[in-house]
C-alpha cells in the first residue's frame, strides 16, 4: 500500500513538474503545501528525503524554494516512491531492490504468499517504473486514455 508520505511526495513533485513546464524556477514549500493540502512540516521532511535522493534541489532564503533536479521526463513515479517508502513490494521477500527474507517462512521457493506478492510487485513496478513524472503531470481526465504517453518503440527479437 502506498503510504501517505509517498502520496504527498508524488503530489508535490507533480506541482514542481508543472512549474518546470512553465519555466518557473523555484516553488516555495508553503505554496505547495497550501495548494496540495499537505502539512508544511511534513512536506519539509519529504523534501529533505527527496533532496537526499537527488530528485529535487533547493535554494535557501526569502526568494528560495524547490525545483526538480532533473527534467520531469527523467524521473519515474517508482523513483519517488522508493525514495520515501523504500520498496514497492508489499512484503520484503518479494522486493527486488530491498529484499529481506521473512522470518516466518520455512521454504521461500514454495511459499504461495511470496509468489503472489511478487506478482503484485511486478505489476506495480511495470506501471510505476514506466510512468514518468512528466506523463503523470500531463493527466487529462477528459482524455479517454488519461495520460499523454509518448509512443514507445516496439521491441524486436
Amino acid at each position: 500500500m502506498l503510504s501517505q508520505k509517498a502520496k504527498y511526495a508524488i503530489k508535490a513533485l507533480l506541482v514542481l513538474a508543472r512549474a518546470q513546464d512553465k519555466n518557473l524556477l523555484l516553488m516555495q514549500a508553503r505554496d505547495i503545501s497550501t495548494e496540495q493540502n499537505i502539512p508544511k512540516k511534513f512536506l519539509d521532511l519529504i523534501f529533505f528525503e527527496l533532496r537526499r535522493h537527488g530528485l529535487v534541489q533547493s535554494t535557501r532564503g526569502r526568494e528560495g524554494g524547490y525545483m526538480l533536479a532533473r527534467p520531469a521526463a527523467e524521473i519515474s513515479i517508482a523513483a519517488i516512491v522508493r525514495a520515501v517508502d523504500g520498496a514497492l513490494a508489499p512484503l520484503p521477500c518479494a522486493s527486488v531492490k530491498f529484499y529481506r527474507r521473512c522470518s516466518d517462512c520455512d521454504n521461500e521457493k514454495t511459499c504461495e504468499v511470496r509468489r503472489l506478492m511478487r506478482e503484485v510487485h511486478d505489476a506495480a513496478s511495470a506501471i510505476l517504473d514506466n510512468t514518468s513524472l512528466a506523463e503523470a503531470a500531463s493527466f487529462n481526465p477528459r482524455s479517454p486514455r488519461g495520460f499523454k504517453r509518448p509512443a514507445r518503440k516496439a521491441v524486436t527479437s
